[in-house]
């Protein structure tokens, strides 16, 4: 099942109000990289990227890209001011020092325990692993965009990850076109309803066991 650009953009949207001044937060390909687009121009938060720049700033206008300027995906980004540049040495060891505030990522499975697997599908060539294992290990705070079912119309919140893993009890926060959830001890919790959906779409929607926020009992 695919996903609307409209659809994308409210996913980044919610995941922006996240992100606090005076947060360092990275990026990971695919909707998570629409976030910045969604952060104020106020508020001062440097984001990161695993190819070595701290202080990207939204995707460039149309025409006004610099080809040699882009994220870890290879995708355009401008850059705001304060911004730094360095290796990619650099930039993973701040990640593996746990400096990174928040790691944005997509994900093929997100277990109810907050399992992540998000790197490969077996028998598909994939460029690697890339940074997602240190971030998703490292980082303060981990939140998954993604669809709420694949394709086949298959939750992707599951029981057990049939994936290989990226890392085990990692996710805080999920975020998809349906809902949002919190992961805490082990515990998959539905915080938010998003429109148009309702709580019986979420439940079909999800191959997990979840609570119900107190915000919810209503």
């Amino acid at each position: 099942m695919g996903m609307g650009i409209s659809v994308r953009n409210q996913i980044a949207k919610r995941a922006a109000q996240e992100i606090k001044t005076g947060m360092t937060v990275n990026l990971g390909i695919g909707i998570p990289t629409l976030v910045a687009n969604y952060v104020p121009d106020s508020m001062k938060v440097m984001f990161h990227a695993e190819n070595g720049i701290l202080g990207t700033g939204p995707s460039p206008v149309e025409g006004t890209e610099n080809a040699n300027l882009c994220n870890a995906g290879g995708y355009p980004v401008t850059v705001v001011p304060g911004a730094s540049f360095f290796d990619s040495t650099t930039a993973f060891g701040m990640i593996r020092k746990g400096l990174i505030d928040i790691t944005i990522l997509g994900a093929f499975e997100v277990s109810e325990e907050g399992d992540l697997a998000n790197w490969i599908i077996p028998g598909k060539k994939v460029p690697g692993v890339g940074g997602a294992l240190e971030l998703a290990q490292k980082s303060k705070k981990v939140i998954v965009l993604m669809n709420q079912v694949n394709k086949n119309g298959t939750s992707k919140i599951v029981k057990s990850c049939s994936l290989p893993l990226t890392a085990k009890n990692c996710v805080d926060m999920i975020i998809t076109e349906m809902a949002v959830f919190q992961i805490q001890s082990g515990k998959l919790t539905l915080m938010e309803v998003m429109e148009p959906y309702s709580f019986d779409d979420i439940k079909a929607g999800t191959d997990a066991d979840f609570l119900l926020a107190e915000s919810l009992h209503s």
